[in-house]
């Protein structure tokens, strides 16, 4: 985990977060079935990204941040130290999707586990692009809530390059949320 003190682009790779009150901050990550949770409060200004693979571990890595239940726990935890009221922050989610139809639908739990914990902690999600079978990338301006989103075809990404490739986006392949 960092926190940004400058205005640049940080590439939000799996197990990480970032957080940031800068102004110029752009936090930005690929994601196939993981999720990533956007999370800001517009009064302090300040946010973050997490990108977890699984919802929960189990034995001696169940504590490790690739598991959502500690990405979730550690970027709420940061934003709180940095200045955000629980009560005021919001959420918006990402990813989640089928990246094969062979295997179990792992990013069909990684969203349910993503709206359980938003909804038990009372953190309204104020708009999400979960689910499909197309990767995404995401761009998310922490300080303001702005997220972009571009679907990526799968065959165009490698989901665990760092940083990841900028994918030319297709006619109406671009959401603003």
């Amino acid at each position: 985990m960092t926190v940004i003190t400058e205005g640049k682009i940080v590439y939000v790779v799996q197990g990480t977060y970032y957080v940031s009150a800068h102004p110029e901050a752009t936090l930005s990550t690929v994601l196939g079935s993981c999720i990533s949770v956007c999370l800001f409060d517009p009064i302090a200004a300040i946010g973050g990204m997490n990108h977890f693979l699984l919802p929960a571990g189990r034995g001696t890595e169940s504590g490790h941040i690739r598991f959502g239940v500690n990405a979730m726990e550690k970027l709420i935890n940061e934003l709180l130290k940095s200045g955000a009221m629980k009560s005021r922050l919001q959420a918006k989610l990402f990813g989640g999707a089928r990246m094969s139809a062979t295997l179990s639908d792992i990013g069909r739990q990684n969203a349910a586990f993503a709206h359980s914990f938003l909804a038990n902690e009372g953190i309204p999600s104020l708009s999400e692009s979960i689910g499909g079978t197309l990767a995404r990338r995401v761009i998310f301006r922490p300080t303001t809530g702005q997220a972009k989103l571009l679907f990526v075809q799968s065959d165009e990404v490698e989901l665990n390059e760092v940083p990841p490739p900028r994918p030319q986006p297709q006619a109406g392949s671009v959401l603003m949320f």
